[in-house]
């Protein structure tokens, strides 16, 4: 008898083992969320990068109105350069746009009657053919309109799908679309919207004026940017996000491609939670995690210590030479049994350290318009320094003893500065004499810098710290570039 009960007890336990997942899955969730909207029409509120509309707030569906509108229009990406972006609401990602899951969207689009090209929407959070793509092909001047049903929560990306896709999607057409699960999220003090996307310019990084697309670059898988949100500098120095310690801060990322997969990582934080790939399972304790092109991720961590919080895509070269680099400032007490402090930001943070590179940007109109003076040369220089020299050479032109050698008062700089030209160029490598102390370091070539950046450097050195002053050109440093390299250091 005993072993009978036994035996109906082990086949209880294996019957609830092998249905109770399974009518879990089966059963409905959360019902009537998928049946007709209630109430009047919603209007969405859609937010420009990197804000995010707020919460729904809602435990119903509704009929929700979209209004978005493609404008394409000249735009800065990174100092003293121009791009033609294409753009959805007139941002680069996108209008951030929020939903409730079983929501009834009906979407309008709308293409400005100053664009030149037809455009669409492909939202991977839409259910059915090319996700919208087919009913929104909209001409300049018109407006399109189709309706969907919001089936899946989870936060998804948006972008243009009109031949040639890849062309519309490199000019900034993307975007992300949250679909929050019917009792929302779980509550935090900040939210933000950060999107990376590859660029594809026919001038190198940083050339200044305005840059068209380059097609091949982009089939080739050949980056020049490589940005958040659209721009060099669109999240640092000014325009940084902010939080204060002891906040939550959850991160809707996503990555508009149309090339790269990102390995997004914020520089001294660790995300508590990763909704990875923009669905609902949540991996914890992640240092970095990838993105796909096309796909998205919500990151969700604390503010424990006060300081600069760098993202970026630690593919790192994109971030200190493409200029995948964003920066959430944390302002609070300090906790020393956390992190005892002193922060270096000149090193991770490069010229992106200050609070913008105007300067730049005005050297650079002065540039084109044939008025640029040595003193507007002088400040675009002193901030492109900041970044690019003072590290090792010092802010103050002093160098590091028997390290690196000294820009003031420098005896070398001043017997030839088109030799200098070409050290920044070309490299330098050997035993050089600065001032009386021999020094034996290596200089890398600065082949990143362009013809202008490196102009407006030695022009910024030559005039402080006590040097002779002087100018350097354009032309001058077009000259150097294609000259022979130094390979090795004169004897003085």
């Amino acid at each position: 008898m005993r072993g009978l009960h036994l035996a109906r007890g082990l086949r209880a336990l294996l019957a609830a083992a092998l249905c109770v997942p399974l009518l879990a899955l089966a059963a409905p969730k959360n019902e009537g969320d998928f049946g007709p909207p209630r109430g009047e029409p919603i209007h969405a509120v859609l937010t420009s990068p990197p804000h995010v509309p707020p919460a729904v707030n809602r435990n119903y569906p509704a009929r929700v109105i979209v209004d978005l509108e493609v404008v394409e229009k000249t735009m800065q990406i990174s100092e003293g350069v121009n791009y033609t972006f294409w753009t959805f609401g007139g941002t680069v990602p996108g209008s951030f746009i929020r939903v409730r899951q079983g929501d009834t969207v009906e979407f309008h689009l709308k293409n400005h009657p100053g664009s030149k090209m037809p455009h669409n929407i492909d939202l991977h959070g839409v259910t059915g053919p090319g996700g919208g793509a087919a009913s929104s092909f909209t001409a300049p001047g018109h407006e399109s309109r189709f309706t969907f049903k919001a089936l899946n929560e989870g936060v998804y990306v948006y972008h243009c799908a009109t031949a040639p896709v890849g062309m519309h999607v490199a000019n900034g057409m993307y975007g992300l679309i949250l679909v929050e699960p019917p009792n929302g999220l779980p509550k935090v003090d900040r939210e933000y919207y950060v999107m990376q996307g590859d660029f594809y310019t026919t001038g190198k990084y940083r050339e200044k004026g305005l840059q068209p697309f380059d097609m091949e670059k982009a089939i080739d898988e050949k980056p020049t940017y490589v940005l958040f949100n659209g721009a060099e500098g669109a999240l640092t120095g000014d325009k940084a996000m902010t939080a204060k310690v002891g906040e939550k801060v959850r991160l809707f990322v996503g990555n508009g491609g149309p090339n790269l997969v990102s390995s997004f990582h914020v520089i001294g934080a660790i995300f508590d939670q990763v909704r990875f790939e923009g669905g609902t399972n949540v991996q914890k304790n992640v240092q970095t995690t990838l993105i796909p092109a096309g796909g998205a991720a919500v990151a969700t961590f604390t503010a424990r210590v006060p300081g600069s919080y760098v993202l970026v895509d630690h593919s790192i070269f994109r971030a200190f030479n493409k200029g995948a680099l964003a920066i959430l400032k944390v302002d609070g007490p300090e906790n020393k049994g956390i992190y005892s402090g002193k922060e270096l930001d000149a090193v991770y943070l490069g010229d992106r350290a200050g609070p913008n590179l105007a300067a730049v940007t005005e050297a650079s109109a002065a540039a084109a318009a044939g008025t640029l003076t040595q003193d507007d040369q002088i400040k675009a220089g002193q901030a492109l320094f900041a970044g690019t020299c003072s590290v090792c050479h010092q802010s103050d032109g002093k160098g590091m003893p028997g390290v690196f050698p000294p820009l003031a008062k420098s005896d070398f700089l001043a017997a030839d500065l088109q030799r200098a030209v070409g050290i920044v160029l070309h490299g330098l490598s050997g035993k050089v004499n600065v001032n009386g102390q021999e020094y034996n370091s290596v200089m890398p070539p600065m082949t990143q810098l362009n013809d202008d950046e490196v102009a407006n450097i030695l022009t910024y050195v030559v005039n402080s710290w006590g040097n002779a002053g002087g100018k350097v050109s354009k032309e001058d440093v077009k000259k150097q570039r294609a000259a022979k390299p130094v390979a090795k250091a004169a004897a003085e």
